[in-house]
């Protein structure tokens, strides 16, 4: 049974579990590179979408926490590696979230990935961006 409103391609698991999460909690959207399967607790397959695509339907859903500085963690390149072009993409669909840029903290990949085992859920995707990674802490409904 379809329902209104829900966006076409977020999947009835990934909504579940959307809605399953609580105040604080986090979930990852991982790009196609990312050691998903050793780092969840849950994993949800999206491998046919790119991450912008999957971020700007779940805020449309998803309250971020403006309860706490930051609440948008992307993946740091390593030195040597180019500035994500995607982050841009992002950025832009943040602004029309509950938080602002500012709310962003930049992990390095080993904190990144320390970070993520204690998510509530992975989204795996098909995101090729190279550093597309991105968490989301969720905030409250008001």
């Amino acid at each position: 049974m379809v329902l209104r409103h829900i966006p076409k391609n977020l999947s009835p698991e990934l909504v579940k579990v959307l809605m399953e999460m609580g105040h604080g909690d986090e979930i990852v959207l991982a790009d196609a590179n990312y050691p998903v399967v050793s780092n969840a607790k849950r994993v949800i397959r999206c491998d046919g979408l790119g991450i912008p695509e999957i971020l700007k339907s779940i805020l449309y859903l998803f309250p971020l926490d403006t309860y706490v500085s930051k609440s948008i963690f992307f993946m740091e390149p390593e030195d040597g590696d180019d500035f994500p072009i995607i982050w841009n993409e992002y950025i832009n669909i943040l602004k029309g979230s509950d938080v602002s840029e500012y709310q962003i903290e930049y992990l390095d990949r080993i904190d990144f990935y320390y970070q993520s085992k204690n998510a509530f859920a992975i989204v795996a995707t098909g995101e090729t961006a190279l550093y597309g990674n991105i968490i989301l802490k969720k905030g409250l409904i008001k």
